[in-house]
């Protein structure tokens, strides 16, 4: 064990978070301007500082990976420290990957919060000195297993993310679309009225405005558009530009399709690892059935996602579970259940 290099590993991880604060503000202002009178075309400052601070970001987070597990002799993802480290940077890196190729800077905000709790977490509570493994876990089943479910990890929680935004957004669209009635002058004597100023014949109609029932006063409700008596609020503003909750939705369930595949592999790894080192592939140990339970609900929605007819909106919050479980099988599971697993803290 090399302890000068492991107290470097830390440092940089230090300076990997304080990155993440940077572009989480930046992000925010980019955010924040983005529906104020801005032209579709003008140049996003704000969002260009972001996307370079996280670079950076990314760049000091893998030499912090590099130099734990060249501090510690192994790869370095052996414990839950090293496992929220390599997640996260998973996170940020399909981040900036996938914006070479589609804009998700609105993500931005999101994904910096994120990484920057989860390594927040990992350096005050999580925190253990680089060094060896257990006997069990001496195996190049580690490099496998353990790899391909941080990789999952991250993308479902990118996956998630879009579906928080998502919820959002089809919340405003169906706020926007969502007629309400409106008072609209009439009744008896009024120019709306039966006998008014539009003639003993009247249509009934006043102003352009479709009548229905009667409102108080002996005015009439209107249909009227939701949007039509204030103006748009600041939420309203920076919604608007995003794209539409039917593609967050596309492409969210893109990244969950991608995660699915790969905790798949995770699980079954496992049952193979757990067959070399304690003689028995599955024991309904309390990590196997979380992971389990977290492989079932993705399965389900998945399922779901293309047999039913349900709205985008119900997809959205079937991921967020499966999210929600993915983090309770690492951070409750690991923690307070005892079991096969619990002196890896895997």
């Amino acid at each position: 064990m090399n302890t000068e290099l492991g107290a470097v590993s830390t440092l940089l991880v230090y300076g990997a978070m304080a990155c993440y604060v940077v572009a989480m503000v930046a992000f925010a202002v980019d955010v924040s301007a983005l529906g104020v009178g801005a032209k579709p075309d003008r140049r996003r400052r704000a969002a260009g500082i972001g996307m370079s601070v996280i670079w950076l970001a990314v760049l000091v987070h893998f030499v912090a990976i590099v130099l734990r597990g060249v501090a510690a002799g192994r790869v370095p993802w052996a414990n839950m420290y090293e496992f929220t480290l390599m997640f996260t940077f998973f996170l940020v890196a399909l981040f900036v990957g996938i914006q070479r190729r589609k804009d998700i800077r609105y993500l931005g905000v999101g994904v910096a919060l994120l990484a920057f709790l989860a390594l927040f977490l990992a350096t005050a509570v999580l925190f253990v000195e680089a060094d060896g493994v257990q006997p069990a876990l001496d195996s190049y089943w580690l490099v496998i297993h353990v790899s391909v479910a941080t990789l999952a990890t991250g993308l479902f929680g990118l996956s998630a993310l879009t579906s928080v935004v998502q919820l959002v957004k089809g919340r405003r669209e169906a706020r926007a679309d969502e007629p309400t009635p409106a008072i609209v002058p009439g009744g008896d004597g009024s120019a709306d009225g039966d006998g008014g100023a539009s003639g003993g014949g009247g249509s009934g109609r006043g102003n352009g405005a479709p009548v229905g029932e009667r409102g108080p006063g002996g005015g009439s409700l209107a249909v009227a558009p939701a949007r039509a008596r204030s103006g748009p609020t600041v939420l309203d503003r920076v919604l608007d530009p995003l794209p539409a909750a039917a593609d967050l939705e596309r492409f969210a369930y893109r990244l969950n399709a991608v995660a699915f595949v790969a905790w798949t592999f995770t699980v079954v790894a496992g049952a193979v690892w757990a067959e070399h080192a304690w003689g028995r592939p599955w024991g309904w140990d309390p990590k196997e059935t979380w992971s389990f339970v977290i492989w079932v609900i993705y399965a389900a929605y998945l399922h779901a996602r293309v047999t039913t007819g349900w709205a985008a909106q119900r997809f959205a919050y079937f991921a967020l579970a499966g999210f929600v479980a993915l983090l309770a099988n690492f951070y409750v599971v690991n923690i307070f259940f005892d079991g096969r697993h619990s002196y890896s803290g895997l």
